[in-house]
This record gives structure tokens, sequence and C-alpha cells, in this order.
């Protein structure tokens, strides 16, 4: 990722609508999926500038992030994260069985991650028995624009395909749904304007300033959170997947 990028997160994680909003939909998936109330081994794998680790995965147990990046370690640590690993989510510097939960917040996609199965593997290896892991990645490779770029992605996911890579690791797929879809047809919009219109410099969706619709915007996405639990979303912006580790 442009280290320009991890800036920008660690400035308007806290504030910015996307981010708020899927918060609230994280939360809805971890209510029904985890026992309530719950104490938790929880890694979050490729935990970026640790907004989501320092906030509100605490509700739910004991954050460990890890990252390749030392500028996304430092940007933790301005968070007051402690309990840090740098390291590739292809080769965890984990025992077997360490974590109850593994969430992995738009990470996979990147062009650093060379094989999603080999990851995934890991993430299991470091789950106990009926662990489960929580997936969110950018959907559709069609979508592809300017934010890309900038994030360095590797390439975009349907549902079909984080199936099919859940299943090939070993995963039971518990849950799969898309999200960001009320918003979906601004988005499309906005590409293929990109397209038609092309930007001179590669510019990150977190730059455009919204203003006085942040709160509406975090509104509509937000109140998608009971529709992603159940039944799902038939298309979106993001894939979310639940995945559990079964018994031998």
């Amino acid at each position: 990722m442009d280290p320009l990028e991890y800036e920008l997160m660690y400035r308007v994680e806290d504030h910015h609508w996307w981010y708020l909003g899927m918060e609230k939909i994280t939360r809805r998936l971890l209510d029904r999926w985890l026992p309530v109330k719950s104490q938790l081994r929880i890694l979050d794998a490729g935990c970026g500038t640790g907004a989501a680790m320092t906030t509100y995965l605490t509700d739910y147990g004991k954050v460990t992030g890890v990252d390749l990046y030392p500028l996304a370690l430092e940007f933790c640590r301005k968070r007051k994260a402690s309990r840090l690993s740098r390291a590739s989510i292809l080769d965890l510097p984990f025992a077997p069985a360490s974590f109850d939960l593994v969430t992995s917040f738009d990470v996979l996609y990147e062009r650093g991650v060379s094989n999603e199965i080999s990851a995934l593997r890991e993430f299991s290896r470091v789950l106990t028995v009926n662990g489960r892991i929580l997936l969110r990645l950018p959907a559709y490779d069609w979508l592809r624009g300017q934010h890309d770029k900038r994030i360095y992605t590797n390439r975009r996911y349907t549902k079909k395909l984080v199936r099919e890579l859940l299943e090939q690791s070993g995963l039971v797929v518990e849950h799969l749904s898309y999200a960001n879809t009320f918003l979906f047809p601004l988005a499309v919009l906005k590409r293929l304007g990109e397209k038609l219109l092309p930007a001179k410099d590669e510019q990150s969706d977190l730059e455009i300033r919204v203003g006085v619709f942040n709160g509406i915007l975090k509104f509509i996405l937000a109140g998608e959170a009971p529709l992603v639990v159940f039944p799902g979303l038939p298309f979106g912006l993001s894939v979310i997947a639940v995945g559990r580790k079964a018994g031998i």
C-alpha cells in the first residue's frame, strides 16, 4: 500500500462514514456468530493503522495485531496498541490453536499477498477447533478504479470466489454476503467516470470530502447491518465472509 494511504487512514478512521458503517456491520456479525461478552483471543491479521484492534474488537476479547509494514505498526502504537507483531500473514509467528477468532479486513486482496490460500491456511492453523475467521474484501474486478491503484489491489472478489478459497483452505463457510449495497449505484457511476475522464494522479477514495453528508452516508451503510447478517445481500462493494475451523 502507498505509505500516504496509511497516514490518510490513520487520520480518518475514527470519523469517516465508511469505517463507522462497517464497524456497525462487523459488530452485528460478531454478535451473531460469537458467544455474547466472551473473552476471546483475537488476531487482527493485517491490522493496518490499528483502529479496529484498539476500539470495537476489544469488546470481544484480547486483541493481537500483526502487520508486515513498520509504518502501519507505528500508527498502531500511536493508538496505544501494545500486542503487536511485525510479520507476513503468509507466515504467522504464533503457535497452532493460539486464537479463537481471526479477523482480516481488506488485506488478502493486496499485491503483497502472493497466495490467498496459503494465508487462509495460516489463519486456520492458528485457530482453535471451531474458531472462526471474519473476512472483508473488495468486490468485483470490473469495479477497479484510481483507489485500487493507490492501495495496490491485486484483485477484487465475488462471493463465489471467496467461498472457493475458504473451502480449499479447509474452512467451513458459515456465512457469505455482499455489503455496501445501497450506495452501489453511486460507486458504479464514480468508477465509470474515472474510466471516461481518468485523473492525472492516483486518488484515494478516502480523500473525497463529503462534508455534511458524512453522517447520512454512515447511516445508510450502517442500516445494512441486519440485512448483511440475515439473509445476506445479493451484491455490493464488499464481500464479507464468516468461516469456521472444523474439528478433525
